[in-house]
């Protein structure tokens, strides 16, 4: 796992999208798996601006997001359909029939999981796989106490996770108590892995995810065992860590091809 400890969230959004426009423009037509909530909205501000400013090229490029609630339609302002239109897909030149994501009004949700793991094989797995940390640890939908081999499925979410989210919908009675999601397993297959953690409230999640054990009670302590995994934090969000001084000497020690500048 590496670990890099940035300034701010805005830096560490910055690096995140060099990271993702670096694959993107060694391999046209990779294959990227993409989060949304609010932590990556500047990293697709940064990558928008690329494409904009510097000719980053999306148009084959296919994307596969982590997940989505159930219940709500694709035009619905919560659903991860449309915030993924709203904050990137509309502003690049990517193809809509080459982004995916779950569709939580199917009417077999669980042939819809299946049907999801076969588009993601089909179209030669994910490259690079963005991610985000929830509070007590999860990745994607994948709560606490859920299987570190579990696939794309149908997730029940914690109340830890409706009090985080309740917010943009108004109230937590508004809020979908499932949701469609990749899962653990599905996550590990991916050939690299970038999350992020920003902010004072992320502190325990990322010391357990980090340096504690390799635990279902922490589902984003899986990618300890990932063979690709860079972890993204702020000075807030590594508060915990004990060594964070040693990752900052190996993030500045880096030889030339291993920094994402």
């Amino acid at each position: 796992m590496e670990v890099i400890i940035q300034s701010n969230a805005e830096d560490g959004c910055v690096l995140g999208a060099k990271i993702i426009a670096k694959t993107v423009r060694e391999k046209p037509d990779a294959v990227l798996g993409l989060a949304t909530g609010r932590t990556p909205e500047r990293l697709y501000r940064e990558l928008v601006r690329m494409h904009r400013e510097e000719g980053l090229d999306f148009s084959r490029v296919t994307t596969f997001n982590l997940d989505e609630y159930v219940g709500l339609p694709p035009e619905h302002r919560q659903s991860y359909r449309y915030f993924m239109n709203e904050h990137l897909f509309r502003h690049i030149n990517i193809d809509l029939a080459n982004t995916h994501v779950p569709a939580g009004t199917a009417q077999d949700l669980q042939a819809e999981c299946r049907d999801y793991e076969e588009r993601i094989t089909a179209a030669g797995g994910i490259d690079v796989q963005l991610l985000g940390l929830g509070r007590n640890g999860h990745i994607g939908f994948n709560e606490p106490t859920g299987s570190l081999r579990s696939r794309t499925w149908i997730k029940i979410l914690s109340e830890q996770t409706l009090n985080d989210n309740a917010a943009v919908f108004g109230d937590r009675d508004a809020m979908p108590r499932h949701a469609v999601t990749m899962g653990i397993g599905t996550i590990m297959e991916a050939r690299q892995v970038v999350l992020l953690a920003f902010g004072p409230a992320k502190v325990r999640a990322v010391m357990e995810m980090i340096e504690g054990p390799l635990s279902a009670i922490c589902p984003g302590s899986a990618l300890q065992a990932h063979p690709r995994a860079i972890v993204v934090l702020d000075e807030a969000s590594a508060a915990g860590l004990r060594y964070a001084s040693h990752y900052r000497w190996v993030d500045q020690n880096k030889l030339a091809w291993q920094r994402y500048d």
